[in-house]
């Protein structure tokens, strides 16, 4: 039977991100994208305006119709998620449909740049401190790893056992492998690949253009389709992370805005499966 991932996250309208991204990415890598919607947004949050409906409320009726169809899946994928109530939607989601075998790969979608987004408060932080420990595999960015185990935030100059303490940390936790993204290195961009019992790696890509909203959402999406197609984790996080760069180098070519996010679809197929 084909693979299926259940993906929980918002679904914008106009402009690449989310569930808009990762249900081309994951269907072209072969496994079948099984949206829950969070949110419903008319365009992304980079436009200076948009329109949101909220679907927490709607949640749980339609997760419930799914339990009386005895769905499961092989892996859950999660986003951001904008309340506590979601939250604990997630938190009962994963336990109703993990199977011995689903992989729940979680994004903790927290902020950027050493800052929070304006919507996420003190109290969404110390519950995704506990959601993490649903994870099998974590991809937070500089900026949430540290806010994820109480670290000072910098923007660059770090050493490799600094970053090894805080995926060590985060791994006590229950995650088996973590990639910690964004980490700047001149005029690189690093990915630190931490997978327990085994040496953490460095997967550095030269930087290309300017940051764009959405390239977290195509690294997720491409990582959560690994993990359930078989990929060893270090290669699907250079598989990834190679991705993304040509996605904002055909982006700055071809001048698509940058809260238009990547244009991915001119890429597609150069991805591959294995």
């Amino acid at each position: 039977m084909q693979k299926k991932i259940a993906v929980i996250n918002d679904i914008a309208g106009f402009g690449r991100c989310a569930v808009s991204v990762a249900l081309p990415i994951i269907s072209y890598l072969g496994v079948q994208c099984c949206p829950v919607p969070t949110s419903v947004f008319s365009n992304n949050t980079a436009y200076p305006d948009y329109f949101c409906d909220d679907y927490t409320d709607r949640m749980q009726p339609y997760i419930d119709q799914w339990k009386k169809l005895g769905l499961r899946f092989d892996g859950i994928a999660t986003g951001f998620l904008s309340s506590v109530r979601q939250m604990q939607i997630v938190r009962d989601f994963i336990r109703d449909f993990r199977g011995d075998n689903t992989r729940v790969i979680m994004d903790p979608v927290m902020g950027d740049s050493g800052r929070l987004y304006v919507t996420y408060t003190e109290e969404l932080c110390s519950e995704m401190r506990k959601m993490v420990g649903l994870a099998d595999i974590l991809t937070p960015n500089l900026t949430e790893c540290c806010k994820l185990t109480d670290t000072p935030y910098r923007s660059e100059g770090w050493r490799d056992g600094e970053l090894r303490r805080m995926a060590e940390m985060l791994a006590e936790r229950g995650p088996e492998s973590i990639v910690i993204t964004g980490i700047r290195q001149g005029d690189y961009i690093a990915n630190y690949v931490y997978e327990k019992g085994r040496q953490p790696k460095w997967v550095r890509t030269r930087e290309a253009g300017t940051p764009r909203c959405g390239t977290g959402d195509v690294f997720s999406a491409i990582i959560a389709a690994d993990s359930v197609n078989g990929v060893p984790f270090e290669r699907s996080v250079r598989k990834a992370a190679g991705f993304v760069k040509k996605c904002v180098m055909r982006s700055v070519e071809l001048e698509i805005p940058e809260n238009d996010g990547v244009c991915f679809e001119e890429l597609l197929y150069r991805l591959k499966r294995n």
